[in-house]
């Protein structure tokens, strides 16, 4: 397992946490010998990366893309929309990133969130995985 991490932003994240998550993950879901690219972004990149593949012209949390072969996947979060959400959600920045690394690590495994059901499940696969696999 190969774990790109590239922190595009001045935030100060723990990268070997982030790093722990994923392999975590991979080991839950028994992905072996794959590549995942993780990119942390601010607010301007990820509008335009959501405007060029989504055609939505806002920032959003966090945009996944699958790849193929030994490539899983890349993902891209907006940091300063994570802190937001955080608030939101009553969550420390940390958690809402692992929160949503979690969701698009499900992304790049072939859950999806376009429907009310499946959203609801990716929400507790997310949450078990945190509660039962993660102590950080």
């Amino acid at each position: 397992m190969i774990v790109e991490i590239n922190n595009r932003t001045k935030a100060a994240i723990n990268l070997a946490l982030i790093k722990r998550v994923v392999k975590l993950f991979c080991q839950e879901y028994k992905i072996k010998h794959q590549e995942i690219s993780l990119a942390i972004v601010g607010d301007q990149e990820i509008k335009k990366l959501n405007q060029a593949y989504r055609r939505i012209n806002q920032a959003t949390d966090i945009l996944t893309f699958a790849g193929e072969a030994d490539f899983l996947g890349e993902i891209i979060i907006d940091y300063a929309q994570i802190k937001r959400q955080a608030k939101q959600f009553n969550n420390t920045a940390l958690e809402e990133l692992i929160f949503v690394l979690v969701h698009g690590l499900l992304h790049l495994i072939g859950y999806d969130d376009q429907t009310e059901k499946g959203r609801k499940e990716m929400e507790r696969l997310a949450s078990e995985f945190i509660n039962l696999k993660l102590k950080y």
